[in-house]
């Protein structure tokens, strides 16, 4: 009778030693390879970015920081979004100075073609597990929002904005964006 293999799973250590020239996220002890976004992806990524870095900066609220960029969930899930923000309150986060140890308040994730099923399911599902309060899906084909916040232990959609839409976040008192700014050519 054949016996069955214990599954290995590899560790925030074994992610440490992983080769420096790819880019790799730790899902329950997987190591998977991401590729890296194209170039629409980037864009939208770099004028959010820019915008909300400027902001949480003028206001003092606390660090927004851009991929890659290791986000320490647990022993076993290692994550890199997009962009990310933790609150000066929740600064002791941020003490080790390598990286984030635990969920920040806010995660943003922008859709790719390789990655959107896994950044609507599986890293959503992981972001409510740890606590994450705000998770903004970004699709910058369907030039389409989703925010989701934390109810109970799940991150549900509140809100869906389109190009031409105005985004505002309860985390971010103040800030405004119209979508056009970041989806447009």
């Amino acid at each position: 009778m054949p016996t069955a293999q214990p599954a290995f799973k590899f560790t925030y250590e074994d992610y440490r030693t992983a080769p420096p020239d790819r880019r790799y996220e730790l899902f329950d002890g997987d190591l998977v390879m991401v590729p890296a976004p194209n170039l629409k992806h980037q864009t939208v990524q770099v004028r959010l970015g820019e915008r909300l870095a400027r902001f949480v900066r003028e206001h003092s609220l606390g660090m927004l920081f851009f991929a890659p960029c290791d986000v320490v969930l647990s022993d076993t899930d290692v994550v890199q979004p997009d962009l990310l923000f933790v609150s000066s309150d929740r600064a002791h986060l941020l003490n080790n100075g390598e990286n984030v140890r635990g969920a920040p308040d806010l995660v943003i994730e922008i859709l790719s073609p390789a990655t959107a099923e896994r950044d609507r399911g599986y890293k959503r599902a992981l972001y409510a597990k740890h606590g994450v309060a705000e998770y903004w899906l970004v699709d910058p084909s369907a030039e389409t929002v989703w925010i989701h916040r934390l109810r109970g232990r799940a991150l549900v959609v509140a809100q869906t904005l389109h190009r031409g839409q105005t985004l505002r976040s309860p985390l971010l008192p103040g800030f405004a964006l119209d979508l056009e700014d970041v989806f447009s050519s």
